[in-house]
């Protein structure tokens, strides 16, 4: 099976290569290359080992967006057990790029909402690069009225460059539907788990990502605007990404230090792409020991503390107003 390299992978794929024309040798030869492979796949693991341990911000964002890397309907076929997908937001229509519905997670009944790319260019379209309009985060919000109304917990996984922001888009109401999520998440009297799987960006991620805890996968990132956008803003070109985002600072390590999120989510030695499986058992493992923490606490009390959480985030000071200097004050002539 033919792997995805990243451009700071380089030194990795020489050796897979290598790997791979020695397991041929083994296979149509009759020598016995054992040793060697084990060799060879132990420096596979050391490179990776070296490679990850400092990567940039721009480096995590090329990671998130790993063609290989797994969606949001990746992890949820296989981390539960039965998922009954529901559509439509009653007002438009059905929005592709957010998924959600009824899931059963090892007994219990959750409901799942997440935005899906697509695991191919056919499928990239379909669901418009994971880009949602606004009848997603109405569909999204149906679904979670419908879960406080049954009492199940909300769980979302985020993975989209941004909100779609064409013009039909804006004229049927792209913002008052975000903002009528945020208003209505913050208010839920069910839990809701907030997980980001890829890519976070801007108002796109906030329309289902307000919770009680907010969580980011190791190579994910989570900011007001994409470093390429950023970049073309600041500096009129694309070339300066990699400065813009390490200048914002989106890693999910700076997150946590800046108190915008409540964990992170280790990945496997070198990303959940290369281990699928393994990541989703973790997310799940991580999404059973959380809701387990909240589940039984009173709703008013579960409110107030996701409200006080958000309005606690940031810094800030109150500037003293400068003395005004009267009529009465001035020094005669």
């Amino acid at each position: 099976m033919a792997m995805t390299f990243m451009d700071f992978e380089k030194p990795l794929e020489a050796l897979y290569e290598q790997l791979e024309k020695l397991r041929e040798v083994g296979e149509k030869g009759e020598l016995d290359v054992s040793d060697m492979l084990r060799e060879l796949e132990n420096k596979i693991t050391a490179k990776r080992k070296e490679i990850y341990a400092s990567l940039t911000g721009w480096q995590k964002v090329q990671l998130s967006r790993h063609p290989e890397r797994p969606y949001t309907l990746y992890y949820i076929n296989t981390m539960c057990q039965k998922f009954v997908e529901l559509h439509g937001d009653r007002y438009a229509g059905d929005d592709h790029a957010i998924v959600g519905g009824l899931a059963n997670l090892d007994g219990q009944t959750v409901v799942i909402i997440g935005q899906q790319k697509g695991v191919n260019t056919k499928m990239r379209q379909y669901r418009n690069f994971g880009m949602a309009n606004p009848e997603g985060y109405r569909k999204a919000l149906r679904l979670m009225k419908m879960a406080e109304r049954f009492n199940f917990p909300v769980v979302t996984l985020i993975d989209t460059p941004g909100a779609f922001p064409g013009l039909e888009a804006e004229q049927r109401g792209q913002a008052e539907a975000i903002a009528r999520n945020l208003f209505e998440m913050a208010q839920l009297r069910v839990p809701i788990l907030c997980y980001i799987i890829g890519e976070g960006a801007s108002g796109g991620a906030l329309g289902i990502g307000l919770g009680d805890k907010v969580f980011m996968l190791e190579h994910t990132w989570y900011s007001v605007i994409s470093p390429e956008n950023c970049s073309t803003i600041l500096w009129h070109s694309w070339d300066y990404k990699e400065q813009a985002a390490e200048a914002l600072k989106l890693d999910a390590e700076n997150m946590l230090h800046f108190g915008l999120i409540d964990g992170i989510v280790k990945e496997p030695l070198g990303g959940g792409h290369n281990a699928p499986e393994e990541m989703a058992n973790t997310l799940k493992s991580h999404i059973k020991a959380e809701l387990a923490k909240i589940i039984d606490q009173d709703p008013e009390e579960r409110i107030t503390a996701r409200i006080q959480k958000y309005s606690n985030m940031g810094h800030y000071a109150h500037a003293e107003p400068a003395p005004v200097e009267t009529p009465s004050k001035r020094k005669k002539s």
